[in-house]
């Protein structure tokens, strides 16, 4: 599951009344499974996997654009794995919903195909004062909004502030130093921070650094999600829940001359199958988040094509150890087993075989993972050894818990077939050391409403990364962190996450974030266990797509081929 990432994060904030998500019967639907298969039937199927994935891996090469010229005009139409959030950005946190932002919110920052931050709506990179406390940014002139609006520095300040201090703001802890921003000039802003912050520009390259439109803002107030005005490629149109987001051209947009298409449409179809069979119909023209089954199948189709970046991202299970009252809320006490006892966590982990995994349910696609920071990272730490399953040591932790068996737990996850399939595996591989697995699948807009308010025991958990650690750690394990699900609350990490925030120097920081990794470790309260790449297929006559490492979708400059 993909948080914005919790695009694949974990969760969105409870949909309000002017929230188009999924109601009635569609959010209420979980069901339960139980069925487990047998270990040896899960070991039979690596085997058959294993000569199925090493032809296709080795055939999926790292790709993430196509240059071809394209001619003006038409109508793209993007399949989603998932049906996006709030179309907010203060708000918004799942990864489908930032390739949705991706065509019509731009950011003061963005990340080229290197994986470099370079100037968006601002003109140049930040400069820093006043030991990292000031930071000036310049914007590019002439720039409006989708409603007509000038973009200024008044505007940028007003974002800034609004991501930082609006009750529910899923940037907030992104934007945790910000004290204040204001206008210098009529194009110049000026952060004031409570102390240095060196993920800023980082954070300023996604969500946070998007600029809304003032007169949106206070026209719609809370039903902005509704009415969203940016500066970007495409300006939106219409969203009607669960069908489509619709996109136009925006000809007030300052780069228009190189948006080819009319029009953008997003449709949420969760079956990867699906979406493929409406790739071949044509019906949609680029599938997103294709998983790796289908990915080998549009290999061998010659009117598809296939785009490939590694993820800066994790994925795994997540444990609420203290989420009692809902997002934003102190942690309190849960009296369960998995919840009060870290050995019962770990043994959960060790009876879970990474490997196995990625093979069984990912056709060997993926890798294996067991920490937040991704390879992809500059300041990445020496990649920690993931522990390998070890029943005896499972059943043996769980034995000096005291802990009565098996240890029942529920175990959400989405209902897209392949996240069904990853539950079965984890359910049958931790009957074996002395848990009682119960599959939950749910409608995704409703496991996020859940899980933020913890209504759960633990979630398929993910998060779709940043280029910065802090991106992949604070909002998520922090105490107050925007998006702590779990409930966690560590001193330990508390310090660190804000030592790492405020270090210079990558090697410094390198050892900040190893040590970080072991504390979060030690806590098993979120289990990383594997690092998805990002496989997006498109039809053969599309081309200028782009798909770097952050996963998103970008459309501005594509088209059909000429």
């Amino acid at each position: 599951m993909h948080r914005t990432g919790r695009g694949s994060r974990p969760g969105a904030p409870p949909a309000g009344p002017s929230t188009p998500l999924a109601t009635g019967a569609a959010r209420r639907r979980v069901r339960r499974w139980r069925a487990v298969p047998s270990t040896a039937v899960l070991l039979a199927l690596t085997a058959g996997c294993a000569s199925l994935s090493d032809p296709a891996r080795s055939a999926v090469t790292e790709r993430t654009s196509d240059d071809r010229p394209v001619r003006d005009g038409g109508t793209l139409t993007v399949a989603l794995k998932s049906e996006p959030d709030k179309l907010d950005p203060t708000l918004a946190e799942t990864l489908v919903g930032r390739t949705v932002f991706a065509a019509m919110c731009e950011k003061l920052y963005d990340i080229d195909r290197s994986g470099k931050i370079v100037p968006q709506l601002a003109s140049a990179l930040p400069r820093t004062s006043d030991g990292g406390r000031t930071v000036t940014i310049t914007l590019r002139r002439g720039l409006r909004f989708s409603d007509g609006t000038q973009l200024n520095a008044r505007a940028a300040a007003a974002s800034l502030m609004r991501h930082r201090y609006l009750p529910g703001s899923a940037r907030a802890t992104e934007l945790a130093p910000l004290k204040s921003a204001v206008a210098a000039g009529p194009y110049t802003l000026t952060l004031h921070l409570a102390q240095p912050y060196v993920p800023l520009t980082a954070v300023l390259a996604d969500r946070a650094g998007m600029v809304l439109s003032p007169r949106a803002v206070k026209k719609y107030g809370k039903n902005f999600s509704n009415h969203p005005s940016c500066v970007g490629p495409f300006k939106f149109v219409e969203r009607v829940t669960g069908d489509r987001i619709v996109l136009k051209k925006d000809p007030l947009y300052y780069d228009a001359d190189h948006v080819h298409l009319d029009e953008v449409v997003f449709k949420p179809i969760p079956d990867g199958s699906v979406r493929l069979a409406n790739l071949r119909a044509g019906d949609v023209q680029v599938g997103d988040q294709m998983d790796p089954v289908d990915v080998r199948s549009a290999l061998t189709e010659k009117n598809l094509q296939l785009f490939a970046s590694p993820s800066l991202g994790y994925q795994g299970i997540g444990f609420n150890v203290g989420n009692t009252r809902g997002l934003g809320q102190k942690p309190g006490k849960i009296d369960t087993p998995i919840a009060r006892d870290p050995r019962v966590r770990e043994a959960f982990e060790l009876s879970l075989d990474r490997d196995v995994i990625n093979k069984v349910v990912f056709q060997g696609m993926y890798a294996p993972a067991c920490g937040p920071v991704s390879p992809k990272s500059a300041i990445a730490p020496a990649a920690p050894g993931c522990p390998g399953r070890d029943l005896k040591k499972a059943k043996q932790l769980l034995k000096e818990a005291g802990v009565k068996l098996p240890v029942r737990l529920e175990l959400k996850v989405s209902t897209s077939p392949v996240d069904i399939r990853f539950g079965q595996v984890v359910q049958a591989m931790a009957k074996d050391a002395g848990f009682a697995v119960r599959l939950a699948p749910t409608e995704y807009t409703t496991m996020l409403q859940e899980t933020d308010a913890g209504r759960y025991d633990a979630y398929s958990s993910g998060w779709s990364g940043r280029l910065d650690p802090d991106g992949n750690i604070a909002s998520f394990l922090g105490t107050r962190g925007a998006m702590n699900t779990y409930g966690v609350s560590d001193p330990d990490i508390d310090r660190l996450i804000a030592e790492g925030r405020a270090t210079a120097g990558e090697k410094a920081r390198a050892r900040i974030y190893a040590d970080l990794t072991r504390r979060i470790r030690d806590q098993h309260t979120l289990i990383y266990l594997y690092r998805n790449n990002n496989y997006v297929v498109a039809r053969r006559d599309v081309a200028g797509v782009k798909v770097y490492d952050d996963g998103l979708v970008r459309v501005k400059e594509a088209g059909y081929a000429r």
